[in-house]
């Protein structure tokens, strides 16, 4: 007899959460991101099935890095070409894609697999207050602490 519980993807209910980015740490909202796509808030919450929710992020030009981040954190790309790095403070980023450090802070916290991959679509940042998923009616999620 099995007693475990294993989510079938075509049984998993997902629902549409938005959290307002305005005043928040980044690391923290990260974090509760991460767990909402994952699907960990869920009882029936499979490591390797895709049991997550969407998570639409607004405000992403007004989240909150703590200390002396804004000047030294750094975020580095590469175009695969001899002295192609390409380094870029946490100031600069805000200012010229704020959606891409919630991004990246979301995506550093999920798997590095297949599954992480497919869960990073379920992510949707946008800088201002205005998003175009009305339709799907999200719900508006508190963060906690």
């Amino acid at each position: 007899m099995r007693t475990t519980f294993m989510a079938k993807p075509l049984e998993v209910e997902r629902k549409w959460h938005v959290i307002d980015a305005e005043g928040k740490t980044l690391g923290r909202l990260a974090s509760e991101a991460a767990a909402l796509i994952r699907g960990k808030h869920k009882p029936e919450f499979t490591p390797h099935i895709d049991t997550g929710d969407f998570v639409i992020v607004i405000n992403a030009e007004k989240i909150v890095l703590t200390g002396k981040k804004l000047q030294q954190k750094k975020y580095y790309t590469h175009s695969h070409y001899p002295g192609g790095l390409k380094t870029t403070t946490a100031a600069e980023m805000i200012n010229k894609k704020p959606h891409r450090i919630i991004e990246l802070a979301v995506y550093g916290m999920l798997p590095k697999n297949k599954l992480g991959h497919q869960l990073q679509s379920k992510l949707k940042v946008y800088a201002g207050t205005e998003h175009p998923h009305q339709a799907q009616q999200p719900e508006v999620y508190e963060l906690r602490g």
